[in-house]
């Protein structure tokens, strides 16, 4: 079942829900299948031993204390790097989410996690905010799907008939000056003579 997101703009409320868009919707994939001798499919993992062979469902995570122990996920808490509890963010889908004017190099800097296609909710009405999306505006707003300690970056563009939620993260990065690029002369070259190449390289 679909969930609720309330999103505002300009004091008008829009109850939306969303569609994932998946990498294989665009791009197609691809699925390796492996038969044993019977002509029977297997899947199966290869241990980090290299040679032990585990069948499907053979593997799982755990969480352990300093002493082995399992623990519990819902015990655990985060802590800064200076072991205060985090505060915690509420879930986006519990609480009305107001729209801002975003700028769009911070919108082309983001690292994206994912694409969604918004719909109204249960046959409600979001053409106001498809009006704004049409003539170039791009919106923002903090966004958690379950709640936790920190929101992702949503923002949400349209071309007038349908409006995306993006979410992500703001890239961080790093210059560099001119007289910090790597020197050329300072790297010793190899000579490589042609029984060196590896034709399967290319």
């Amino acid at each position: 079942m679909a969930k609720e997101l309330v999103l505002s703009l300009d004091g008008q409320r829009f109850s939306v829900s969303f569609r994932k868009i998946d990498r294989e919707q665009i791009y197609g994939s691809i699925e390796i299948e492996a038969f044993d001798e019977r002509a029977i499919r297997q899947l199966l993992v290869l241990a980090a031993d290299g040679k032990t062979l585990l069948d499907k469902g053979g593997t799982a995570l755990a969480t352990l204390d300093e002493k082995g122990n399992s623990v519990e996920r819902n015990t655990l808490k985060a802590v800064n790097l200076e072991g205060e509890e985090l505060p915690v963010v509420e879930s986006s889908f519990s609480v009305r989410n107001d729209l801002e004017v975003a700028h769009v190099d911070d919108y082309l800097a983001q690292l994206v996690k994912s694409v969604y296609v918004l719909d109204p909710f249960e046959g409600g009405d979001i053409d106001y905010l498809l009006d704004h999306l049409a003539s170039g505006l791009i919106y923002r707003f903090p966004f958690s799907y379950r709640g936790g300690t920190e929101y992702d970056n949503a923002f949400v563009i349209g071309n007038g008939s349908e409006a995306f939620m993006i979410i992500g993260k703001q890239a961080k990065f790093q210059y560099s000056m001119l007289n910090q690029a790597a020197r050329l002369d300072s790297i010793e070259e190899e000579e490589i003579s042609g029984d060196d190449l590896d034709f399967d390289l290319f």
